[in-house]
């Protein structure tokens, strides 16, 4: 009997993009695996979804050579950025709401924390009014 090779990379995606789930201990429909070409690869944007105010942020940017690579790299970088990342706290408040409001990034640097606030949205919607390095615990 053949088995289909698309079959086996859709069924090693979905049981890595499961583990990354697992791992994060998020519900299923808080998370987004984006995918992209860039520059010859894969390019695998996993966004976060936060049910308290409604907002969806980027978690973190990988390359791969393929869907499944870029997966395998997402699965490592969840498994160990606490360790290599720092953590940021940032203070904000969307265009015509009222209520600031908190969100916690880990990120390399400030700017790297930002372009995670900011992933997909038009900057003039957000107000930022601190970004602060989490002490290290």
């Amino acid at each position: 009997m053949m088995i289909d090779s698309s079959t086996d990379v859709h069924v090693e995606a979905a049981r890595i993009q499961k583990a990354i789930k697992g791992h994060l201990g998020l519900r299923s429909n808080a998370l987004i695996f984006e995918y992209s070409n860039s520059e010859g690869k894969v390019k695998l944007d996993l966004i976060t979804i936060n049910p308290k105010h409604n907002q969806s942020f980027l978690f973190q940017s990988v390359l791969g050579f393929d869907k499944v690579d870029a997966l395998k790299k997402m699965l490592d970088y969840v498994e160990n950025y606490k360790e290599k990342e720092s953590s940021y706290t940032v203070q904000w408040i969307a265009k015509g709401d009222k209520e600031l409001h908190t969100s916690y990034f880990r990120a390399s640097n400030v700017y790297d924390t930002l372009d995670k606030l900011y992933y997909g949205r038009d900057m003039n919607t957000i107000t930022v009014f601190s970004v602060v390095l989490n002490p290290v615990a």
